[in-house]
This record gives structure tokens, sequence and C-alpha cells, in this order.
């Protein structure tokens, strides 16, 4: 395994700059509202910009239903992580369709904060696809989808 530089840093080896910040974005079949206020209480953070559709001065022919519609929001979950987001809306790009070829990847503190996070996006109309437990492969890991269909991973660097 190649040595690489801390965030922002470079590869020595490769000569390739890495990317300063990595963040999520999320689309919602017009959910994306209720589903950043319940990540507000997941994370304990609070939505740094929120704007919908009508409120928008550079798309002056947004059609009615889709004004109060979310055109982008964003919550920090880190310093360096955000979660951001909008609602899907017909003429604005393709449809929203969910599915398993992606997971948000939390590393917790510790284990009570994974058993609380895990527990509320688990929650509440969510599911648990595998349970927090230590993995075969060593750290304390689970898997879940939230009530929005959005699939996460929830871990600890070590066993517990």
């Amino acid at each position: 395994m190649q040595e690489r530089g801390g965030l922002g840093g470079a590869c020595k080896a490769c000569k390739v700059t890495a990317m300063q910040l990595v963040h999520l974005y999320l689309n919602f079949p017009g959910t994306t509202k209720q589903a950043f206020q319940f990540y507000e209480t997941v994370f304990g953070t609070k939505i740094a910009m929120i704007q919908t559709f009508g409120e928008t001065s550079f798309m002056p022919n947004v059609p009615e239903a889709a004004k109060d519609k979310i055109m982008h929001v964003q919550l920090p979950i880190t310093e360096a992580c955000h979660l951001m987001g909008s609602d899907v809306v017909e003429g604005f790009g393709p449809p929203a369709i969910f599915g398993n070829n992606f997971h948000v990847s939390l590393v917790a503190n510790d284990k009570a904060e994974a058993d609380r996070v895990f527990a509320a996006l688990s929650g509440e109309g969510g599911s648990v696809a595998m349970p927090l437990a230590n993995a075969p492969w060593g750290p304390y890991f689970g898997m879940c989808v939230d009530r929005f269909g959005i699939h996460w991973m929830v871990s600890l660097p070590t066993p517990v």
C-alpha cells in the first residue's frame, strides 16, 4: 500500500494531488426537507444552507408544483464531510431510482455513538440489513436502510 499525504496532500509515489474534500449528494422524490430534518436529529448538527426551486433567481420558469421542492440543502456531518441533497423534479434531470448501489459509511468515535446513530437511522420505518457487531474481518460494523431509502454502514475502526 502506498503512503499518501493528508487531506489535500499528494501521493508521493504517483505525483497525484488528492481531492480537498468529498461530500455526499443525495436525491429524493420530494422528501429532501423531511430527510435532512431527520438527519439533523441523528447527527446533532444544523442545516447550513437550504434553498427551494422557487427561491432561485436563475430559474424564473419553475413550475408551480416544483416551487416548494428543495433545490439544494447542505448539512455538515463533520468539519470535512457534509451531506447535500435535492428533490428530483420532473424536467430537471433524471428520476430518483433507489437501490443498493451505494452506502453512506460512517466511522463513529465510540461504541455508544455507533449504537445511537445506527438505532436512529434504522428505527421508525428503517430496517437493519446487518446488525451492529464485531465483524469477521475485525471492526464493530453494521448496515441499515433509513426510512428514506438511504443505505448506511456504521462502524468503529476496531472491535469492541
